[in-house]
């Protein structure tokens, strides 16, 4: 059984931790407190899921996802990471994480910074653009009408493919929105953004063109 790492435990990393398992996935997953406060999330999430800290999480999974936001100071487990597949859930939010001018600026995208510090993996944007709810309210089967779609970016076409299997395991279709540097396009505020709960494959390609750099929110 495939395991995967999830180093965040808030309302997106329990979510994806829910469809991984309905998915057939093991997960490993960890918070910023230690594994004995989330007792009642693992309870809950059943006997594929354990609870640990995060480097033994990143250690544990064939890949990782990290639901937890950027800090201007890596505290990321970059070495238990290493050589691995990361899905980086995050979004930049300045009233939550302040101002970083190098994404202020449009210099870099949050995920580049994030490739930046985990430097020996291979990540990959990913389920940025959906509230974390309706990864199992909103999934359908492949070909279904209303099935939704979402984004990918990542510089490295492994990590694509890995996020549209799973994107597909778990109801979604998917839009390649690569290298990193375009993941701004489904960021807060942008049209992917505020359509993500409407959206097939063919709108959120067109709302992907449609995006306009601007200040994040």
């Amino acid at each position: 059984m495939t395991t995967i790492g999830i180093i965040g435990a808030g309302e997106v990393g329990s979510q994806i931790a829910r469809a991984a398992i309905a998915a057939g996935y093991s997960v490993v997953i960890a918070n910023s407190r230690g594994p004995e406060t989330l007792a009642g999330l693992v309870t809950g999430l059943g006997p594929s899921a354990r609870a640990a800290y995060a480097r033994e999480a990143a250690a544990a999974g064939d890949f990782a996802v990290v639901a937890v936001p950027l800090k201007v100071v890596n505290d990321m487990p970059a070495e238990e990471l290493a050589g691995k597949i990361v899905l980086d859930t995050n979004n930049y939010m300045v009233w939550r994480d302040g101002n970083i001018p190098v994404l202020d600026s449009g210099e870099k995208t949050v995920h580049e910074l994030r490739q930046e510090q985990l430097p020996a993996s291979k990540v990959a944007k990913a389920f940025t653009h959906i509230q974390a709810p309706r990864l199992l309210t909103s999934a359908r089967p492949a070909g279904a009408p209303d099935r939704l779609a979402l984004s990918v970016s990542s510089n490295f076409p492994e990590a694509v493919a890995l996020v549209t299997r799973l994107y597909d395991q778990f109801g979604f279709d998917t839009v390649d929105n690569s290298p990193l540097s375009e993941s701004w396009r489904t960021g807060p505020g942008q049209p992917a953004w505020i359509r993500h709960a409407h959206q097939n494959r063919e709108e959120l390609a067109l709302n992907l063109r449609r995006a306009r750099r601007h200040a994040p929110a």
